[in-house]
């Protein structure tokens, strides 16, 4: 019998439904600059700069809505990296995050598609990707949300 080479990480191999986690969340990064900028080149942001006005007669103006809600696409982005890396450092709180994550996304998702007929299908798959792959009982126990099979539960 040839004897197996041990390796500095060998006890430590993540499950790939990590790496596919890691991937697809890598992905929506890159939605949500999108997100970020399309509204802001569609208003000319980038020429015009914030010299048009916000709020007119109390209510947000179109360019208004756009400047807001880049700025909270670019937020969410932002947020979604930090969450990659604390995700691939393996920290608990990166999955029940994830988890709260996406349910409230699968959430808005849905009232899009049914209320607003503007649904994001890229969002709503990778949300569904990632709620799978969360669930899985090796990726619970890497992050100490299951116990060990072992274990009893009482």
């Amino acid at each position: 019998m040839a004897k197996k080479k041990k390796t500095k990480n060998s006890g430590s191999k993540r499950p790939v439904a990590v790496t596919v986690t890691s991937t697809v969340i890598f992905i929506l990064f890159f939605i949500r600059i999108y997100q970020a900028i399309i509204p802001l080149i569609r208003e000319d942001f980038f020429n015009l700069g914030f010299s048009l006005p916000f709020f007119y007669n109390g209510n947000l103006t179109q360019y208004g809505k756009a400047v807001i809600g880049s700025f909270f696409y670019l937020l969410f982005a932002i947020c979604l990296i930090v969450v990659l890396i604390s995700f691939l450092k393996m920290k608990r709180w990166t999955w029940v995050f994830l988890m709260s994550w996406v349910g409230i996304s699968l959430i808005v998702s849905l009232i899009d598609y049914f209320y607003f007929g503007e649904p994001n299908y890229m969002i709503m798959a990778s949300n569904v990707v990632i709620a799978f792959t969360l669930s899985q009982s090796d990726v619970q126990r890497i992050f100490g949300i299951r116990s060990d099979i072992s274990e009893t539960i009482f």
